[in-house]
Order: structure tokens, then sequence, then C-alpha cells
């Protein structure tokens, strides 16, 4: 979808600007994607629906150096290394090292990593959760809740899904709710801070300022600079 929107932007004369996400999404954009054929669906279940640690001694056996590279309680991690290696009988990272489809070869790409302080941020990722529960966040997990959803599922698993429905269950009081998934929002930006940070081509700028009006000219330098 992403690559169909670029290049209609490209054909109508104007600039994509990629913004947010996941980094895992922005690398797949541009270095493409590993070509690895549809899991065999019996496999899938079957793995899914053991405990981790089931997993794991599996994974270990089939493959040890994958088991080696992850965390033990790395749930979705260690379910997907194993249905792939048992579904095709290649391990995940031989797939990974034969990405197809990225987009980075064919265009010029100016990217920026915002990196602004920890206190500024967090105080953000606060006042963005009560946002959420002032606009509707509390009905939307009453419907969730309403439909029975299976709670594994990812939707179930969102940011604040977790603290609303104990208030609204009656396990916790509304400040409380509020306390918990602001620190939730908080733990995720502290995630994602760090995945950038580490993660992103050293050769990417970083802007470490707080980022208000007063820093744009700073930062479209920075850009300007990656050119």
């Amino acid at each position: 979808m992403a690559r169909r929107e670029i290049a209609a932007s490209h054909a109508s004369g104007l600039l994509p600007i990629l913004v947010g996400g996941t980094g895992l999404y922005l690398r797949t954009l541009l270095d493409g994607i590993a070509p690895i054929p549809p899991i065999d669906p019996e496999i899938r279940r079957r793995v899914r629906a053991r405990p981790v640690e089931e997993n794991w001694s599996e994974l270990e056996r089939a493959n040890p150096d994958a088991a080696a590279r992850l965390n033990r309680a790395d749930t979705t991690r260690i379910a997907r290394a194993l249905e792939v290696m048992l579904s095709t009988g290649r391990p995940l990272a031989d797939w990974q090292a034969c990405r197809e489809g990225g987009i980075g070869h064919e265009i010029a790409l100016r990217p920026l990593v915002l990196l602004p302080p920890r206190d500024w941020l967090y105080e953000r990722c606060d006042r963005r959760f009560a946002a959420m529960v002032d606009s509707g966040a509390v009905d939307e997990v009453k419907a969730l809740l309403a439909r029975g959803i299976d709670p594994a599922l990812p939707v179930m698993r969102a940011i604040g899904v977790r603290e609303i429905a104990a208030f609204l269950n009656g396990e916790i009081d509304r400040s409380e709710m509020i306390a918990r998934g602001s620190q939730a929002t908080r733990n995720y930006a502290k995630r994602q801070y760090t995945w950038f940070a580490h993660q992103s081509p050293p050769e990417w700028p970083r802007f470490t300022d707080p980022l208000d009006s007063s820093a744009t000219p700073e930062a479209l330098a920075l850009l300007d600079a990656s050119n």
C-alpha cells in the first residue's frame, strides 16, 4: 500500500513524507521483505497453541542458532522462527537474507531520526493517553469486550486496552487506569526510541532537541545536509 501511494505521489509531482510507524515497517519498505512461502495452517495452529517453553525446546533441536539468539520468553518470535523452520525446512534467517521488493535503491531518501529529550517525550505520552480516554477510548474498549474477542489477538493487546478493560471490570479506578495506560505508552515509546537510536543506519542524522516550532529550522537543516 505504501509503495502504491509513494508511486502515485511521484507521478503527481508530489513529495512523499514517511512519518511514524514501526522501524520494521520502514526497513521492509526500503530493504524489501523475505519471500517466505505461506506457512502450513496445521503447523501454525499447533505451534501457536503450545506454551512458549515447548516451542523453544523444539526450536533448539531444529535450529539451535535461532534458539540461542532469542529470549526464551519471547512467545511471538519463537513461534515465528519455529513455524517457518517446520513449514519450509529452512531457517528464518536464510529467508531474511533474500529480501525483495524494497524501494531504497529507487528513491532519493532524506531520513531524520527524532530523538527528543526523554522527559519531554514522556510528558507528551502522558497527555496523549489522557486525551485518548477523553476522546472515546473507553467506549471503544467496551465495544471490543462486548464482542468477546480472544484476548490473545493483537487488537486486545494494543496499548491501553488491558488497562481500560481492568477499569471497566471494576478492578481499578479511573486514576489508576490512566496511570497504568500512561506508563504503558511510555514503555512503548522507550522501546521505539531505543530501536531507532541504535538500529537506524549511522549515517542518518539524529535530531535531539525538543520538537517545538523553534526547532523546525534546525531540523530542516539536518534534512538538507542528508541530501
